[in-house]
């Protein structure tokens, strides 16, 4: 059964053009800082993950545009470079396992250079019309879980501030088209929404009705349950009811939310911030409210210090002799 995805592609295209447009404006206000040029290829070589809306985008781009020799020469390369992915991600599982600290095993990944299959002979993309958010933005300030990022041969200076391009933000919204993408699938895979895979992988998969789990009609006769009597159907649609009013209460029931684990984000994600914002734009944080005043008596009753008791001598006696 072909698939058509074109509604959400053209939902993500809309992301990839704020994204562009996002870039052109940094360039353009802070173009000594900002080095992309035509066969500069530095961020062909980071090490990233696609959400399945970009990865099912690239896949039919792809697919659409290349046969032959051509499609033979990339996926020979991606071949490549997704064995030398899995053995990082391999190695980095192990690593965990043993005991080592997370966070430093990723730093450790963070400096790997994979090269992309995309990149060719003379440095230049393939697609590059058709390229990931991630490398549309590479070039400019960007913040990933609080923690600002930028190019290695940008010129721009740490401990300055810069606009910055907040990568969390547009990973929820992409997460958000993943998970609203599967959920029309009609998969049986309940994870579907979530799955990352890098561009090498993304390439080289078959996104066929039996990767993608949809259900066929014999599957849907089979599991359908025997008719349940009154009394017992209208206890099970109340605890569907019960069951359906505890989950919304997990989030605020945003797309943002299907693809958020609020405990695992502090401060929320662009569902659940106090105010939502567009790429390019920090957070607005609601103001501290000032402490409150302790009344002035009050306040000089608690902290005057109680004067010394004095005591009374008594009058001395006159002893009579």
């Amino acid at each position: 059964m072909a698939l058509d995805f074109s509604e959400f592609f053209k939902k993500y295209e809309a992301v990839i053009g704020e994204a562009d447009q996002v870039f052109n404006t940094v360039r353009a206000r802070f173009a000594d800082n900002v080095r992309c040029e035509k066969g500069c290829s530095d961020c062909c070589h980071a090490l990233f993950d696609l959400t399945l809306v970009e990865a099912l985008f690239l896949n039919t781009v792809f697919n659409a545009r290349f046969s032959g020799m051509d499609r033979t020469r990339i996926l020979k390369r991606a071949d490549e470079a997704d064995r030398q992915v899995h053995r990082l991600k391999r190695d980095a599982f192990r690593a965990v396992k043993d005991g080592q600290n997370a966070q430093e095993i990723l730093l450790e990944m963070a400096k790997v250079r994979v090269r992309c299959p995309l990149l060719d002979d003379e440095g230049l993309c393939e697609m590059y019309d058709a390229r990931p958010v991630t490398c549309r933005i590479y070039g400019v300030p960007t913040a990933i879980g609080g923690e600002a990022h930028t190019c290695g041969k940008s010129a721009f200076e740490k401990g300055k501030a810069y606009p910055t391009v907040y990568l969390d933000r547009i990973q929820d919204r992409l997460y958000a088209m993943s998970h609203e993408l599967s959920a029309s699938l009609n998969t049986r895979f309940k994870g579907l929404g979530e799955v990352l895979v890098p561009v090498s992988l993304a390439l080289l998969t078959e996104y066929s009705d039996e990767y993608l789990g949809i259900k066929k009609p014999s599957d849907e006769a089979a599991a359908t349950p025997a008719a349940a009597p009154a009394g017992k159907a209208a206890g099970m649609a109340a605890r569907l009811a019960a069951g359906k009013a505890k989950a919304k209460a997990r989030g605020k029931g945003l797309a943002e939310c299907s693809g958020c684990s609020p405990e695992t984000k502090q401060g929320g994600c662009s569902g659940c911030s106090p105010k939502s914002f567009t790429i390019g734009q920090a957070p607005e944080r609601p103001a501290k409210k000032p402490a409150a005043k302790k009344p002035a008596a009050k306040a000089a009753v608690e902290t005057a210090k109680p004067a010394a008791k004095k005591t009374a001598k008594p009058a001395a006696k006159k002893v009579k002799g």
